[in-house]
């Protein structure tokens, strides 16, 4: 027994369907079968998570995580801000499970249970937007609010469905956003682009909001660089189906479209513009800034 390494499951119970928690026990017993000792806390609201993964975090051998996309943002900013390097590993039981699908934890919870168990500790990129930490996402405009203005019971229902329709009717209702993107200041590479923007994105993801699909050759997670989506305001019909055709299938190829890499991001943008930070609710401020952390985290894959 003394042999055992320490996991600390950390699980949201009203996350998703809501179905991990009804194997809880199989799930410890698989975990005490390939050779765990585990703790379990359950989260009860907002930020239980953060302050579970800061408090009890660097105790563990490894940080296992049951929940959605913002439960494991929560632990990863509570790991990072308590300087805790031990490993974490996910099983995604939310809505749409972006950050999961592109790390390609695609399977059962049982499945992620024996990666967490197999596999091994690789290092991967964080966002940190204004001093918060994202582990895949920050974004403003359409689609953007869906993750957090569709009621969890209706998420619960319609899954992926509910990000759709949501994002159906942000389009249908947005109104364009000013802003002012520069990347990599005072180095070679700076770039500045300005404009109406339909939809923003700093990301380090293959999927955003459970709608938009990126290239897989595009995106490299742990490259010391964030990947900048910009879609400009359409004026007419034939632009905004230029637009979706592009994003649904994930080739960006639209002058509608911008789509570049960079390590830091500045924006300015019109007031009152909030934003999204892996699914939650950021408020948002007039100039933001944006910046890659090499390697802050390792995942288990």
């Amino acid at each position: 027994m003394h042999d055992r390494k320490k996991l600390l499951l950390i699980m949201n119970p009203k996350s998703g369907v809501m179905l991990a928690p009804k194997y809880l026990s199989e799930l410890v017993e698989r975990f005490s079968r390939g050779g765990f000792l585990t703790q379990i806390l359950m989260t009860t609201a907002r930020g239980d998570a953060r302050d579970f993964a800061a408090e009890y975090g660097g105790e563990a051998d490894v940080v296992a995580v049951s929940g959605g996309d913002g439960t494991l943002n929560e632990v990863i900013d509570g790991m990072i801000t308590s300087g805790h390097n031990t490993s974490i590993g996910y099983i995604p039981s939310g809505s749409t499970n972006d950050f999961a699908n592109s790390i390609g934890l695609t399977g059962s919870i049982f499945d992620c249970v024996d990666t967490i168990i197999k596999g091994k500790a690789q290092p991967l990129d964080i966002g940190c937007f204004n001093g918060r930490y994202f582990s895949y996402v920050a974004s403003f405009g359409a689609f953007t609010s869906t993750s957090y203005s569709v009621p969890q019971t209706v998420k619960n229902m319609l899954g992926h469905t509910a990000y759709i329709l949501g994002g159906i009717k942000d389009i249908l209702t947005i109104r364009p956003i000013h802003a002012r993107i520069t990347t990599d200041r005072g180095t070679e590479t700076e770039y500045t682009c300005e404009g109406d923007y339909l939809f923003g994105a700093v990301c380090n993801s293959r999927s955003v909001a459970g709608i938009l699909k990126l290239d897989k050759q595009d995106i490299d997670m742990n490259d010391g660089l964030m990947e900048v989506l910009l879609v400009k305001m359409p004026h007419d019909i034939i632009k905004l189906n230029d637009i979706a055709f592009n994003m649904l299938n994930g080739t960006l190829h639209s002058d509608q479209i911008e789509f570049f890499s960079a390590k830091r991001i500045e924006v300015d943008i019109q007031k009152g513009t909030h934003w999204t930070l892996d699914g939650e609710y950021e408020e948002g401020a007039e100039h933001c800034e944006i910046s890659t952390m090499d390697s802050a985290i390792s995942l288990i894959l």
